[in-house]
């Protein structure tokens, strides 16, 4: 088990927050901690710059977990007794605390996540930025439990996502 942390850098945009990221390798079989910084950070950064406009100074932990903690996390927290890709823990709002405001936590399953990779014939680290600004915008209350809101959603991980350099993970494959 190993842990790493990084502090953001303030983006270069005034429009961006300035935003704190702790990361978290709580199992083995994730790309090296050095790798998954990088990944968090740039997938945290770019979602930021276009989604979190007048958020103001916050924080952010991601864990990369196995199966069977996020499926423990998900019968806990949200009574589904199975693991998932990614789970999304947002803080509650407090006001008055000093330093930058806790936003909440993104957690990953390891199996899962390289599975979902694998069978859809996706890089596993697209895979992971995909599935971290997916639970970045569930911190900021985007939801997807609706059409229109899952429209919503989808259009701005999808716009994040291409400024990483990553396919729409929503492109209905038999189209093309």
């Amino acid at each position: 088990m190993s842990a790493a942390s990084i502090q953001a850098v303030q983006a270069s945009s005034a429009e961006a927050p300035d935003l704190s990221v702790d990361v978290v390798v709580e199992s083995d079989g994730w790309p090296p901690d050095a790798a998954l910084v990088v990944l968090v950070e740039e997938a945290l950064d770019t979602a930021a710059r276009r989604a979190a406009n007048g958020l103001g100074p916050c924080e952010v932990a991601v864990a990369f977990a196995d199966d069977a903690r996020v499926r423990e996390l998900n019968r806990d927290f949200l009574g589904k007794d199975k693991p998932t890709n990614v789970l999304s823990f947002p803080a509650p709002a407090v006001s008055g605390l000093p330093g930058p405001r806790p936003l909440g936590d993104i957690v990953l399953a390891r199996e899962t996540v390289a599975m979902e990779a694998a069978a859809d014939g996706k890089p596993l680290d697209h895979h992971i930025r995909h599935l971290v600004v997916h639970g970045f915008l569930h911190l900021l209350g985007y939801d997807h439990e609706t059409d229109a809101d899952a429209d919503r959603m989808e259009g701005l991980e999808t716009e994040v996502l291409a400024a990483l350099g990553v396919a729409d993970p929503y492109r209905n494959e038999e189209a093309d």
